[in-house]
């Protein structure tokens, strides 16, 4: 059985349009509260709690009242959390024993958008099977609990996120005299990064706190890390660090305006395990992963793999190699012996540390990888039956990757939304890659407009 309204990343759309509504998150609520009441912790007394924590966009309060109410009517004690980083509310599902999160997010995207995560007891993603069970039980009809849950908030939740994060570092690790700027992107980090920043000792310029519901994301933070790179550059500051409107992505700017993306981050960490801390078990990237970033960790005899595109696939693949390591080049970055998710501000903490032991700037450190130029080009199809598959485009990509040998790679990938095929080659001749793709790219065309 399929899921009809979960995706790899729960639900999600545009407010007022399909599962996006008040109803249907009243309905949401109620389903919740009966499938995930009766999980984890059922033989403890009392009711079931649920907490539930938002990020910053202005439709948050229609659907965390909504979701609230529904999760009452189940007979479930529900804890509000108010506006906090999505990590932030996978480990006080865990401390709090509560039996699942629910975060109102939808992450790196407009206001405009909303969506809808859980997080399990143990502060994971949710089987796929307990989705289908809640989609099966939004069918249920909405009868009172004869025992009413309530409603409290949760008024320290900041300070125990703030207190978690510093923790996932050294006691005696000290940010002094780093001057860093922070872009919270107006989303849920605002009132959480600076403060942990500032108590580690970091000398703090903070943009992006200033969230008014609609400016979540608005030319600010991890996908649009512009204003940030020209903050460092004005303000001479030693780098910059972007958190995307939910706080689960990070990407940093070195002393030269110059973004450093998730594979970099993730190769400075891998590295500083590997020299550091007893080695590096190994690493979980996706399809869209660098080859440079492959190549750099194949050099230093650290183990990588790559897992589809989605931080539920990393997660998997990190769990069956039992690596604490995986990520992806957006920025979402899994640290597993610190956070069961992806952590912005842990992560954030783990690259700073590793620059303190290297005792190296950031712009000089990223070199030790080399990433490889990358080309690509999305083909718009009438259709994409048999189009990866059909033995012309096979050939063109089968002559790419002859060229390029052991020194890059070719991928093709539909997207999940559209009708596209996404074409991207990876070498080290930049002139060669952008030939290729478009070598590639054109048999595309021709194969699915045909």
């Amino acid at each position: 059985m399929e899921r009809k309204f979960f995706g790899t990343d729960g639900i999600r759309g545009r407010v007022g349009e399909g599962a996006i509504t008040p109803d249907f998150m009243l309905r949401l609520g109620y389903a919740a509260g009966k499938v995930l009441g009766k999980k984890a912790g059922g033989n403890r007394p009392g009711r079931p709690r649920i907490l539930i924590g938002k990020d910053t966009r202005v439709s948050g309060y229609m659907f965390e009242a909504a979701l609230e109410a529904g999760l009452i009517n189940a007979g479930v004690d529900v804890g509000l959390l108010g506006p906090m980083p999505t990590p932030a509310i996978a480990y006080l599902t865990r401390t709090f024993h509560a039996r699942a999160g629910i975060v109102i997010s939808a992450s790196h995207n407009p206001y405009h958008d909303n969506g809808i995560k859980f997080f399990s007891a143990e502060g994971s993603k949710l089987p796929d099977q307990v989705e289908l069970e809640i989609e099966a039980a939004l069918n249920l009809p909405m009868e009172t609990s004869v025992d009413l849950g309530k409603a409290h908030r949760i008024d320290d939740a900041a300070a125990r996120y703030i207190e978690f994060s510093k923790a996932s570092t050294p006691w005696n690790f000290s940010l002094d005299g780093l001057k860093v700027v922070l872009d919270c992107a107006n989303g849920a980090t605002y009132h959480i990064a600076p403060k942990v920043f500032r108590e580690l000792g970091a000398e703090v310029t903070a943009l992006g706190v200033s969230p008014d519901g609609m400016n979540i994301n608005l030319e600010c933070g991890s996908t649009k890390p512009q204003q940030l790179q020209q903050a460092v550059i004005e303000q001479g500051a030693d780098l910059g660090i972007a958190f995307d409107g939910d706080g689960d992505r990070v990407l940093f700017v070195d002393s030269n305006g110059e973004l450093v993306d998730g594979d970099q981050l993730l190769f400075i960490i891998g590295l500083h395990q590997q020299e550091f801390l007893g080695g590096c078990k190994g690493v979980v990237g996706t399809l869209m992963s660098n080859y440079g970033f492959e190549l750099a960790l194949r050099e230093r005899n650290i183990p990588f793999e790559r897992a589809k595109v989605g931080d539920r696939y990393v997660l998997e693949r990190m769990s069956a190699n039992d690596w604490m390591l995986g990520g992806e080049s957006s920025g979402h970055i899994i640290c597993a012996d610190a956070s069961t998710t992806g952590d912005g501000i842990v992560a954030a903490l783990q690259v700073l540390r590793a620059l303190c032991e290297f005792d190296e700037p950031l712009h000089q450190l990223k070199k030790r990888m080399t990433m490889l130029p990358q080309h690509m080009i999305n083909v718009r199809l009438g259709h994409r039956d048999g189009v990866l598959e059909h033995q012309d485009v096979m050939a063109a990509v089968s002559e790419a990757e002859s060229q390029l040998a052991d020194s890059g790679r070719v991928l093709l990938r539909p997207s999940g939304t559209e009708p596209l095929i996404r074409v991207m080659v990876e070498g080290r001749d930049s002139a060669l890659v952008e030939q290729l793709a478009q070598q590639i790219s054109t048999v595309v065309e021709r194969v699915g407009n045909s």
